[in-house]
């Protein structure tokens, strides 16, 4: 049993993906910083957030609602890094675009284990 979300490698993972993208954006030209730079800074802060949110529920289903806004996150911050790399094809992605699949894929798979707990439990 985990004590902290901090040892959730997905958690991680994310905050990795947070500097990742504080790093590109810090290249995108002035003029997006209250566009593309706000929108993806702020979706990829709120990925660790809601999992480290939900994980201090004491109730699973809870805790799947949290993760599920993460996901949904990391899908916002996908099609932000897909308009980006249209309108500025010279900067580098595949830091970003490599973690954001990796959490993606883990996220995944940690809502259906708990997803398979919850029916057990019912």
């Amino acid at each position: 049993m985990l004590e902290s979300y901090k040892e959730l490698t997905v958690w991680q993972k994310a905050i990795n993906l947070v500097e990742e993208v504080y790093k590109l954006t810090a290249e995108f030209p002035k003029d997006e910083l209250y566009g593309l730079v706000n929108q993806m800074r702020r979706a990829s802060v709120s990925i660790p957030s809601n999992v480290a949110e939900g994980s201090r529920r004491k109730d699973l289903p809870e805790y799947l609602h949290f993760l599920r806004i993460s996901d949904g996150l990391a899908s916002e911050l996908e099609t932000q890094v897909i308009i980006a790399r249209r309108l500025y094809p010279e900067l580098k992605y595949t830091r970003v675009e490599g973690l954001l699949l990796e959490i993606q894929k883990m996220l995944n798979v940690l809502i259906i284990r708990l997803e398979l707990k919850v029916r057990e439990r019912a």
